[in-house]
């Protein structure tokens, strides 16, 4: 027994965790780090015994265990996927030359590698991730996981299928076989789902760089969100949604779904996200809104906001989605303003909404969003309905919203009877009817040199009659009075409508007369035509 310990003159504290009591001398022939340190001045002792602390080992006690026994076995060691991070790691802190040697050889054979190995050591780099860029151990992981799933298909390959290595993992769980069918992912979503932000940001970065299909990298990562989120305590979640976002807005715009980042979006409304991480968010989702249906703006207001849904996400996503200005297409801006109205027609019930969140809304988008104002129309009589206790300044500037120009003749007859709204809306919308009225028998020929005006008595700058009367009219005492001219008025347009119509067929006719009569003779020079 004497022997032996004397042989162990050597005290090693890794990390604090765990002390060895090793040779000094068979060590240092390999080390390159002890044989220095024992050859300085400072190392002489009078003791029998050395003690050696080191901090930081990348491994701990493990990987130093490795190295004792790649030490006291001469330098041969079995090295395999499972063991090759530690000794590699150990080797360069170390500076174990020859080890070092022997595991750079090993990892050159990584294509020979099944799945599993790959994940196993990728898994082991989230503990030492400062050691595992550093040694180059994990770059070279992450080069072989790329090229496999460049190289391979949808189906995973039978030669690193996870199900053909016997390596498993305390957090990989398996889904049911139903989630299985139901479930749109592709063969390597499962197994990497397994590692924690701090890889998979590394790997996502790699999988972009390596070309793999922005399409396939976005469904990973809310797969990944979603098996994740439901598994993990508060403050890992918010750091894996961060994370998640923060690799979606790497991507193509067009690879992302409107109803993925709605997703992420009632993950991370639960959550303490940043700031930052919300603004990329909303500004995916805004980019993309016209994809979205009414449910999906449907978000409950933050506690102490008072409303019931949260407008003002909805203003911001209209405001991201404008940014680009002129860029935007015509039929995906007039998508926005369908949606927008049906949103309004939502939210004006809601009696804790104010009249300045309401004006902001219906006025968010420029006017060529919609071809008909009909929506904004009944989102306002509704509002107003609720409101009853709005001043009549209040209620003209939510009037305000209105293009009386793009409000169709029935809605325009139901706002002159409205008693809801301000007499002087009513007035002007019946005036813009009047005056659209005057433009469609201009067109069809009513107003036409050639055939003659039509008379229509008093019609004569009568739109800034019926304005300036409604200037110096009581409102208040003489509603019943008012009702009764708007109601005259508004008989008289819809009688020239009818008149416009009959004429217009009446023409109609005519001109095909004229072509039958005229279909065999010769041409005639246009004077006589």
């Amino acid at each position: 027994m004497g022997a032996v310990e004397l042989a162990c003159d050597l005290e090693v504290d890794v990390n604090g965790e765990e002390t060895f009591f090793v040779n000094k001398t068979i060590l240092s022939s390999f080390s390159g780090r002890l044989s220095k340190l024992f050859h300085t001045p400072s190392a002489s002792t009078t003791t029998s015994t050395l003690r050696v602390i080191f901090h930081e080992l990348p491994g701990g006690p493990s990987a130093f265990e490795l190295a004792t026994i790649f030490c006291y076995n001469n330098g041969v060691i079995d090295i395999t996927p499972i063991n090759i991070f530690l000794l590699h790691c150990v080797a360069q802190f170390m500076e174990m030359t020859s080890l070092a040697d022997q595991t750079e050889k090993f990892l050159k054979g990584i294509s020979y590698w099944t799945w599993s190995e790959i994940l196993f050591v990728l898994k082991l780099c989230e503990d030492f991730i400062i050691s595992a860029n550093s040694s180059g151990i994990l770059q070279k992981c992450l080069d072989s996981l790329v090229t496999r799933i460049a190289s391979a298909s949808d189906s995973s390959p039978s030669n690193s299928s996870p199900e053909n290595n016997g390596v498993r993992f305390s957090c990989d769980t398996r889904s049911t076989e139903s989630q299985r069918t139901t479930t749109n992912r592709v063969w390597w979503f499962e197994g990497l789902s397994v590692l924690n932000p701090t890889v998979i940001e590394k790997v996502v970065k790699a999988m972009i760089a390596g070309k793999i299909s922005h399409i396939n990298i976005s469904k990973f990562l809310l797969y990944y969100l979603k098996v994740r989120s439901t598994a993990e305590l508060p403050s890992e979640k918010s750091k894996i949604t961060e994370t998640v976002i923060d690799l979606l807005s790497l991507l193509d715009k067009s690879s992302l779904s409107s109803k993925g980042l709605f997703g992420v979006l009632r993950i991370s409304s639960h959550l303490d996200t940043s700031k930052d991480c919300r603004n990329r968010l909303e500004n995916m989702i805004g980019s993309r809104i016209d994809e979205a249906i009414l449910d999906n703006l449907l978000v409950p207001a933050p506690m102490g906001m008072g409303m019931l849904y949260d407008v003002n996400l909805v203003l911001r996503f209209l405001k991201y989605f404008l940014n680009n200005g002129d860029q935007v297409p015509s039929a995906r801006l007039k998508r926005v303003g369908s949606l927008i109205d049906m949103y309004l027609a939502e939210v004006a019930p809601d009696s804790c909404l104010k009249p300045s969140k309401f004006i902001a809304l219906a006025t968010a988008l420029p006017d060529s969003a919609r071809d008909s104002h009909n929506g904004i129309y009944q989102a306002i009589d509704m509002y107003l309905e609720v409101h009853g206790g709005l001043s009549g300044e209040e209620k003209t500037k939510i009037c305000s919203a209105l293009n009386h120009e793009k409000l169709s003749s029935e809605a325009c007859k139901h706002l002159a009877q409205n008693a809801k709204f301000p007499s002087r809306i009513a007035i002007q919308a019946l005036v813009s009817q009047q005056t659209k009225l005057k433009s469609l028998l201009k067109d069809t020929g009513v107003f036409n040199p050639l055939y003659g005006e039509v008379p229509v008595k008093g019609q004569e700058n009568e739109g800034q009659q019926i304005v300036l009367y409604a200037e110096k009219l009581d409102i208040t005492m003489e509603n019943e009075k008012l009702k009764a001219n708007l109601q005259g008025m508004q008989w008289r347009v819809m009688e020239l409508e009818k008149l416009c119509k009959k004429m217009h067929a009446q023409m109609t006719k005519m001109r095909k007369n004229k072509s039958t009569y005229h279909s065999g003779a010769r041409s005639l020079p246009r004077l006589c035509s």
